[in-house]
């Protein structure tokens, strides 16, 4: 058999091995991220996104809309932020609001006007008007019986001291006595007199207060003040849940509603975003079609006005709306996420989109860049940055207590945060990275993708740095070194990521016991990974695989258990690529029943880079040939030929770890690039078993423990990695195995034709 590899491959592979000088060259300029320099421009503090950062110039030329779709964690949040922040410094004077909005009542109690005037002039106007109601209420004098009163008070006071008078006098002389009833009866006359005088007093004063109801009638006339610049100078409202209320505003509900005790409807109304920011973020456009806005947004996107409405079918404010229209030029920048975007094609035939267009720019995210020297520049320009963050957060929080009582201070705190001794000469200050740590970062985000790119989704690597940073201030370290980040990523594991840790530890038992139960023939090694739907990050382990090959005339395949519509395609490919190569070199076939078991994959199993594992296990089982436990397979199989998959890079490396005896793997020759990250800060050398070439890593110092990684072209390479054959033995055993099935199939019905025939009941 020809070789499939040329020279050119060998080459390949070799200049791969050059991958951690190449970017070592790349980072060249600094030793450590303390000579790297932040930009001053914040939209180029967003790295890697540079189609979306073109977009939002042009946006903030032309006062367009904007959405970004892409996955969390790709910038799109703080590129919305920094767009509001550009525009600020550039049109922000002239777009911000200049003018208040009033509110004052309409035609009835059920409707409002809106009137748009200078702050200053409002607020003179809205004054003098108050001061006019309030001299108008002091204006009315109070009614008063004051002096009537004290007048027959003096009269009754004077009759009753005459009455007694005359009644001291009675005694000596008896005719006084009809002087002293005389007096008696006017000093009566007088009381009465006085109460009356009283009782009018009180029914004209209470009278009298219906004045100040008519007075509250005259303020429930003055405008109230919705929307005033000077106080809320917000270029850009954030809605992270768009409906009515939060985007156009309403009318609050009433509690005084009889009793001429109601509040008037202007006094009640309050507005939204669309008339109070010329710029609106909706964080996720996803909530949006939640709350069933869409239509209203649309309406107002076109015509760029609206009535203020109620909004309710029944209760106070049902009937409320407004008499003119409300002002709604907006920009609109929104993001959300390709699940999203799916539904916002089929909801009214794109109206949204073709909006957003129609004024402005869809931007797709990047979910991926490719590593070149100026994303690699970017990296570490974006490490610096977090690097500045984490030092403004320790004077945030420690900031006191160094001014108080200094470093030792600190450290003694500190020490009851981590429950034990720190260096006394500990100082709680932000350490810079090294060249080596950055290196680990580009590493972490190469791993996190394919095809030699690094991955855009940056959130979840925020943690990663801050994480490494502590690691190297506890260890009172002068720099982050590679060690601090490994074990800030040991330290970051998602849930998935956790799962699969947990997994791999019961996978490491599960692979020696069947390793020690068994002869290896039918079983393979094979990879998978789980993707994490928060950080994006990718979690390879080792998925043991059993295959068998039974003579029968059924010729099915069988793959029982949980597994998804590609896996199931690529078992039934695998079925037809072993026919294929039966008929290649006319070995006489007989009907065959092919069972594959992924063991103990309770979780289920989807997707085709199991496929050439599948074909190893069934080749293996038909020509008794063990496989060697010690390395791991992956890729997708078409006919003879190795397809590239994803997850290589973190399939590889889950099977690196000492504890699981791993020896090597087997990868598709297009995901040669995909082990470059395996390579930085590591010892490696090229190795070549036949044709095949391949790179062997060595896992401890002192070039201890290889692990050999072999780039396949074909299943043969495979054949030659896993069972020590080359092709030509592979095609002689499977020939000699088809022959014998065919003479035992022959037997077996040359006996069944023999026989006598059964009896038959009656």
């Amino acid at each position: 058999m020809s070789n499939i590899y040329n020279d050119n491959d060998y080459k390949w592979i070799k200049e791969i091995m050059l991958y951690p000088q190449t970017l070592e060259k790349h980072l060249h300029y600094f030793k450590d991220t303390s000579r790297i320099k932040v930009p001053e421009d914040p939209i180029e503090k967003v790295i890697f996104q540079d189609r979306a950062k073109k977009a939002i110039r042009k946006i903030a030329q032309n006062k367009g809309h904007m959405l970004m779709i892409g996955k969390p964690g790709t910038g799109k949040s703080l590129l919305a932020g920094m767009f509001k922040h550009v525009l600020d410094r550039s049109l922000g004077d002239y777009i911000r609001p200049k003018e208040s909005i009033a509110a004052y009542p309409g035609k009835d109690g059920n409707h409002v006007r809106f009137a748009y005037a200078d702050p200053e002039k409002l607020d003179d106007y809205i004054t003098k008007v108050k001061e006019e109601i309030e001299t108008a209420k002091n204006s009315v004098e109070k009614f008063s019986l004051t002096e009537q009163i004290s007048s027959v008070r003096k009269v009754k006071r004077f009759l009753l001291l005459a009455m007694c008078i005359s009644a001291v006098a009675g005694v000596f002389f008896p005719p006084a006595f009809v002087f002293t009833g005389l007096t008696g009866i006017g000093a009566i006359f007088m009381f009465m007199q006085e109460n009356n005088h009283k009782v009018q007093e009180k029914i004209h004063q209470e009278a009298q207060s219906g004045n100040s109801f008519s007075v509250k009638h005259i303020s429930d006339m003055v405008p109230e003040v919705l929307y005033d610049p000077r106080k809320e100078a917000n270029l850009m409202i954030n809605i992270s849940e768009p409906d009515s209320r939060s985007m156009k505003g309403g009318f609050r509900h009433d509690p005084y509603q009889s009793g001429n005790l109601q509040t008037p409807i202007h006094k009640r109304a309050y507005l939204g975003a669309h008339a109070k920011a010329p710029i609106i973020y909706i964080d996720e456009l996803k909530t949006l079609i939640k709350t069933r806005y869409m239509s209203g947004l649309l309406e107002i996107m076109q015509n760029k006005e609206y009535i203020l409405e109620g909004g309710k079918h029944t209760g106070s404010g049902a009937a409320d709306r407004s008499e003119n229209h409300l002002k709604a030029d907006n920009i609109i920048i929104a993001c959300c996420n390709h699940d999203t975007l799916r539904h916002l094609q089929e909801e009214g035939d794109g109206a949204f989109l073709s909006r957003i267009e129609d004024k402005g720019e869809i931007i797709n995210m990047e979910n991926a860049v490719p590593e070149t020297a100026e994303h690699i520049k970017q990296v570490a320009q974006y490490i610096k940055q977090e690097i500045i963050n984490l030092e403004k957060e320790f004077e945030d929080t420690w900031g006191k207590v160094i001014e108080k009582e200094g470093h030792e201070g600190v450290r003694t705190r500190s020490e009851k945060i981590f429950g034990r001794k720190l260096p006394v000469n500990y100082n709680l200050r932000v350490r810079e990275f090294s060249r080596s740590a950055v290196e680990e970062i580009v590493k972490e985000l190469r791993c996190r993708s394919a095809d030699g790119k690094l991955s855009c989704i940056l959130r979840p690597i925020n943690g990663i740095i801050k994480t490494a940073e502590l690691d190297a201030i506890v260890d009172n370290s002068k720099f982050v070194k590679p060690r601090h980040v490994r074990s800030a990523l040991e330290e970051h594991l998602s849930l998935e990521g956790a799962i699969s840790k947990e997994i791999i530890e019961h996978k490491k038992d599960l692979k020696k016991y069947i390793a020690s139960m068994t002869d290896s023939i039918g079983y393979v090694v094979g990879l998978a990974v789980i993707r994490s739907s928060g950080s994006g990050r990718m979690f390879g382990q080792p998925l043991p695989i059993h295959c068998q090959i039974n003579t029968g005339g059924s010729d099915v395949i069988t793959a029982p258990g949980k597994i998804g519509d590609i896996a199931k395609a690529a078992a039934q490919n695998v079925r037809a690529s072993i026919k294929k190569l039966m008929h290649g070199v006319n070995i006489p076939y007989a009907g065959y029943e092919m069972h594959i078991e992924y063991i103990q994959a309770h979780g289920g199993v989807e997707g085709d880079s199991a496929s050439v594992a599948m074909d190893v296990g069934l080749i293996s089982d038909y020509i008794q040939q063990p496989v060697s436990q010690k390395y791991g397979i992956t890729g997708s199989l078409t006919g003879d030929i190795i397809l590239a998959v994803g997850g290589v890079t973190e399939k590889v490396r889950s099977i690196m770890d000492t504890d699981l005896t791993m020896l090597g793997a087997c990868v598709p020759w297009q995901n040669k690039y995909d082990i470059e990250p395996l390579l930085i800060n590591m010892e490696f050398e090229y190795i070549q078993e036949q044709e095949v070439p391949g790179i062997r890593i060595f896992r401890t110092e002192g070039k201890e423990d290889p692990f050999d990684i072999f780039f396949c072209k074909t299943k043969y390479n495979a054949y030659r990695i896993l069972m020590g054959l080359s092709r030509e033995d592979v095609e002689n055993r499977m020939t000699a195995r088809s022959k014998r099935d065919i003479e035992f199939s022959r037997q077996v019905a040359g006996k069944h034709k023999g026989s006598p025939p059964a009896e038959q009941d009656i």
